[in-house]
């Protein structure tokens, strides 16, 4: 067998579920932005809230967790649900006998929390007017078109910047070790 046939042999499922992931994640992608353009619309259209208006102020300062925050926390929820399900049943399917649901769910969503809290540091750099890394004018705007939304662009942004992250954990511990010791208590 030849050195590149080796490596495949030996990469090559791992590459697969890469790919698979990766597709998973970009439909992932999808359903996140649109449950953040959802919720911002909601909040907007029915609450007149803006997205950097204050959700729960601190008192007597200018911090406050910002409606962009909890429309990103809507957004994962259901993006966390929809990419479990997907990399359970398809991407990761054939890594040993599946756990329970719920052996399964709870790594992954404690993953995608963990992951998700860097996100909520990313979209504040991003957003943060302040910050460095501030999406500016005048390309990123808070009002207009769709693909010009700075608030769009940074739940992408960090999305992107997170998905690394995901997958390792949740191939190393989610999908692979929650898997083998369920399958060990069952011969046991």
């Amino acid at each position: 067998m030849s050195a590149l046939g080796n490596l495949w042999g030996r990469w090559g499922n791992s590459v697969r579920e890469l790919v698979k992931f990766g597709l998973v994640g970009g439909a992932g992608v999808g359903v996140n932005i649109v449950t953040v353009a959802l919720a911002h619309n909601i909040g907007f259209h029915m609450f007149g809230v803006q997205d950097l208006d204050a959700f729960i102020p601190v008192p007597g300062t200018d911090l406050a967790l910002r409606f962009y925050i909890v429309y990103a926390g809507i957004a994962f929820l259901v993006a966390n649900l929809f990419n479990f399900l997907w990399n359970r049943y398809w991407t990761f399917r054939h890594q040993g006998a599946r756990a329970p649901f719920w052996k399964e769910f709870m790594p992954f969503l404690t993953v995608g929390a963990v992951a998700q809290l860097v996100g909520f540091g990313i979209l504040f750099a991003l957003r943060n007017e302040h910050s460095p890394f501030y999406l500016s004018d005048p390309f990123f705007t808070d009002a207009g078109a769709f693909w010009t939304r700075r608030l769009y662009w940074a739940q992408l942004i960090q999305i992107v910047l997170v998905m690394p992250i995901n997958f390792v954990v949740n191939k190393l511990w989610t999908f692979r070790a929650v898997r083998r010791r369920h399958a060990a208590s069952i011969d046991s």
